[in-house]
């Protein structure tokens, strides 16, 4: 099984593993095993909608094309908006803060001296 499928196949947080799942999309699991496939998917409604989705795909090989195609269009999505993340963040720039800080220094000294003025 290729590691990208393994990849998708893992956000399955039950320690159910990859070939298990893909086992039991095609049919072959033994009926102890699927049963316990099942009974996990009684409790986690994203994770038993997800292989429903999956159990629409009637060919094994198309099963394997989608799921590897997912796999691609996540790490692009993830890529961009990393990507996006870290032109739009604000590097550490000493000169920066040190300017804010004393920006806002002056601003509370300056309302301090007003305010004293305005009182006496």
């Amino acid at each position: 099984m290729s590691e990208q499928l393994k990849d998708i196949l893992n956000q399955f947080p039950s320690g159910i593993d990859p070939d298990t799942l893909m086992r039991y999309l095609q049919g072959t699991l033994p009926p102890a095993e699927q049963h316990e496939v099942e009974k996990y998917l009684l409790d986690t409604d994203f994770e038993a909608d997800a292989l429903e989705g999956l159990q629409q795909v009637q060919d094994p090989a198309r099963l394997q094309f989608l799921l590897d195609q997912l796999h691609r269009d996540l790490k692009k999505k993830t890529a961009q908006k990393k990507a996006f993340r870290e032109k739009m963040g604000i590097k550490a720039q000493p000169v920066l803060w040190a300017g804010i800080l004393l920006l806002l220094l002056l601003i509370v000294i300056s309302f301090l001296i007003v305010h004293r003025l305005h009182q006496g």
